[in-house]
């Protein structure tokens, strides 16, 4: 069994868990209108997301949430923005591991003993893949039926979105589309540098 004291580990989950405040809901294509909020922006006022940015922020990435949408050819960034899949704080909270726990560990795992800085390490790369699972590299997004897959920031991973021509879901194209297995889109709001939805799942690492 891997040994940290309990301290340690609560130490290390308060750390990524420190909530901050965040907002979101809507959408267009990306426009030069210079008034708009950033992605960032919307996440600091989205405060029922707040859980996901306090990840988020922790990481080098989280620049490109500030950024205007033309990224630099260098940065492997679209330059038509991002696309944000941000779950709820409660989606987040009913996970049984936590972003920065990762999967359960192997059987053959459990004996293995890591040190506290080996442990903090596993667990700032777990946040990572985690929060590029939810980042969309390109915006906006179209729904073409029945269903449309993209890619994510994270290598390997996609996400498909299955969109329904049911009546009394909405008249937005958005309110009709769930998201790999059943999660649906809360609401949507558009950035200068993308486009944030929140929604009431989370993604899954696994490919």
């Amino acid at each position: 069994m891997q040994f940290l004291s309990f301290s340690i580990i609560l130490s290390l989950a308060s750390h990524f868990l420190s909530a901050i405040a965040d907002q979101t809901p809507f959408h267009q294509p990306i426009t030069d209108n210079n008034n708009m909020p950033s992605l960032a922006d919307l996440l600091t006022i989205e405060s029922s997301a707040s859980i996901f940015y306090s990840y988020a922020r922790e990481l080098a990435l989280s620049e490109f949430l500030s950024e205007p949408a033309s990224f630099s050819e260098t940065s492997g960034r679209a330059r038509n923005g991002l696309t944000l899949l941000v779950p709820t704080n409660k989606a987040v909270m009913a996970l049984a591991r936590k972003p920065h726990q990762g999967p359960s560990p192997k059987d053959n795992d459990e004996d293995i003993t890591i040190s506290e800085e080996e442990f903090y390490k596993k667990s700032k790369d777990n946040v990572q893949r985690w929060v590029e699972a939810h980042i969309i590299p390109t915006s906006p997004l179209t729904y073409p039926a029945p269903t449309t897959t993209y890619d994510t920031l994270l290598h390997g991973k996609s996400v498909t979105l299955t969109s329904s021509s049911g009546d009394g879901q909405g008249n937005e194209d958005w309110q009709r589309v769930t998201i790999d297995d059943g999660i649906r889109i809360l609401s949507m709001k558009q950035a200068s540098n993308g486009v944030l939805y929140l929604i009431d799942g989370t993604i899954s690492v696994d490919s």
